[in-house]
């Protein structure tokens, strides 16, 4: 073999492992913090509990994911314009300099909170910055036969990221909550000196000047619509959810109208943030499409699981309600073990047979073991739950890689970045989206039934009436977000009244025991899941026939012949 393919072929594979890195990392960080959270206000002595104090913990969960949503497009085509291998080093710099931020908060109570809240954003510029470029790098490096098999490895390390996170913040928050960020810094340090030193740009690059006003109505609109999301979770007046509240409303307005002025600017000026054009290749729309629904039925789903395991399954299996958050992580390896096999694999084998296929099957599994979580009781036999959750990852396993392969396979290269910031944003939005429909549907179900369910059995142990209202009127978001914290929330309420003391030591003691509150949320949550679980499916027949219309292999690999601008013509 000549020295200069030895070369590439070498290349290629510190590409993928750098970017894998990179993309695992930033993914892991999405989610150590929602397991770590317990140990992070204990940390920084806040009780997220307290009234006021749930808009920390929301903007501590969905901070990072707006950030990503909002920035990869723009990011990605700067990386079309300046070098993407530029643009992704950055990320790796800043990545790593946050974390170190992050990691020595000199603040406690709200201003505490404050400090990692505007910090986890920085980082999540970093991660944007990754993300956005790091399928182009890939794309660049690998020879059409081979991208499947590489976005294969580098999406699964991704979504492989926000599963082995859960597992890993239990463990390092055990040891320190400062802990969980300093896991970065040393991954974000090498990565970056590695980037450095070994990546370059290999693909074509597409001069310009920024489209200023394109950029800012689409992450204004876009950030207005999910801060708006993601404040419609958080009560409002006497409402138990925020969508009632004019300032929501007004977001979610004004957000719209400036994606349809984006959409407008994109199509008169002479070099766009975004090729609008790009939606007219067949295989890139039906790619974005799906990829939008299928994370929009996955983005909740890590939430709900999640709660359904700590707040009801693990206490009734004699496990303490501090002990649930790691857990929960281990609980939900086989998810992890399903996506971890059947991506590479459906990544490899959809270079040779084509994706439509893998990820219209990918989805259909995918919908199905929702149908099976449904048909699950509360108090389920783990095997039956680790098998159906093992099959939705398979089903997310098969749908990703050949998904992805087909999108970035189908542009032109002078736009891949761009290509890959719009794939990024579909999927990130989509996770976001869902996190504010499945909560917003739970909340609504719980909010009907679980004051009433709660203050009658307070009372039945002996709590004063007055008292039980009291509790009973916690709105359900700070439930459900008790089971996420590891907090028994009875316990938790009780205390500061001085209830407890006054009851007999057996009622006392069934209060705050570990199966009283998951009996007594179960019967209305799995009301809830039924609802959730039912347009998750659904939302994922949508992804399949999305999928389906992408059409066959010869229009996703077909090249595309090319404007003087990079476009398809």
């Amino acid at each position: 073999m000549a020295p200069a393919a030895t070369a590439a072929g070498d290349y290629k594979w510190t590409a993928l492992s750098n970017t894998t890195i990179a993309v695992f990392m930033s993914a892991l960080d999405g989610s150590i913090v929602l397991i770590s959270l317990p140990a992070i206000f204990n940390g920084i002595g806040l009780d997220p509990l307290a009234p006021g104090n749930i808009g920390y913990l929301l903007w501590m969960i969905m901070g990072y994911r707006l950030v990503q949503a909002v920035l990869v497009v723009t990011l990605g085509r700067l990386g079309d314009m300046y070098g993407r291998v530029k643009i992704y080093n950055a990320g790796f710099a800043v990545f790593a300099a946050t974390s170190v931020a992050l990691s020595f908060d000199p603040f406690h109570g709200g201003n505490g909170a404050l400090w990692l809240i505007v910090w986890r954003v920085f980082q999540a510029l970093g991660g944007a910055m990754l993300t956005a470029n790091s399928a182009a790098i890939l794309v660049d490096a690998f020879p059409a036969d081979q991208r499947g098999f590489a976005l294969g490895i580098n999406q699964i390390a991704g979504l492989a990221g926000q599963f082995v996170g859960l597992v890993a913040g239990g463990l390092l928050a055990a040891l320190d909550w400062r802990a969980v960020f300093w896991v970065n810094v040393p991954i974000g340090i090498f990565g970056t000196i590695w980037a450095y030193l070994r990546l370059r740009d290999d693909g074509q690059r597409q001069g310009g000047r920024i489209d200023w006003w394109g950029n800012v109505t689409f992450a204004v609109g876009l950030g207005a619509v999910l801060v708006a999301i993601t404040e419609g979770i958080h009560p409002y007046g006497g409402h138990a959810m925020g969508w009632t509240n004019p300032f929501v409303i007004g977001l979610l307005a004004g957000g719209v109208l400036l994606l349809v002025a984006f959409v407008l600017i994109e199509r008169a000026i002479a070099e766009p943030m975004f090729q609008l054009a790009l939606f007219r290749i067949r295989s890139f729309t039906a790619g974005c499409a799906a990829g939008f629904v299928a994370a929009v039925a996955r983005g909740g789903l890590q939430f709900m699981l999640i709660i359904w395991l700590q707040g009801i399954w693990l206490p009734l299996h004699g496990y303490d309600f501090a002990d649930t958050p790691l857990w929960a992580g281990i609980y939900m390896l086989p998810l992890t073990a399903g996506f971890l096999i059947s991506g590479p694999i459906a990544g490899t084998l959809s270079d040779r047979f084509g994706a439509r296929g893998f990820a219209t099957g990918g989805m259909v599994v995918f919908g199905l073991s929702f149908v099976g979580l449904m048909l699950l009781p509360v108090d389920f036999p783990y095997w039956l739950f680790a098998l159906l959750i093992t099959l939705n990852g398979i089903g997310t396993g098969m749908f990703g890689a050949p998904n992805s392969s087909a999108i970035m396979g189908a542009v032109p290269a002078s736009q891949r970045g761009a290509a890959s910031g719009m794939r990024a944003t579909f999927q990130n939005s989509g996770t976001a989206l869902s996190i504010g429909v499945f909560f917003s549907l739970m909340i609504a179900g719980l909010s009907s039934t679980l004051p009433g369910t709660m203050s009658s059995g307070l009372e039945a142990h002996g709590v004063a009436p007055a008292v039980a209202q009291q509790v009973a009127a916690l709105p359900p978001v700070s439930s459900l977000f008790a089971t996420v914290l590891g907090v028994n929330p009875i316990a938790h309420l009780l205390e500061p009244s001085g209830a407890l003391a006054s009851l007999p030591p057996g009622s006392a003691a069934t209060l705050t025991g570990p199966t009283f509150f998951p009996q007594l949320i179960s019967g209305p949550f799995h009301d809830g899941l039924i609802v959730v679980f039912t347009v998750a499916a659904a939302l994922a027949a949508v992804a399949a026939l999305a999928s389906l219309a992408r059409g066959g292999r010869a229009d996703a690999a077909a090249p595309r012949p090319t404007s003087s601008e990079g476009a398809p013509a």
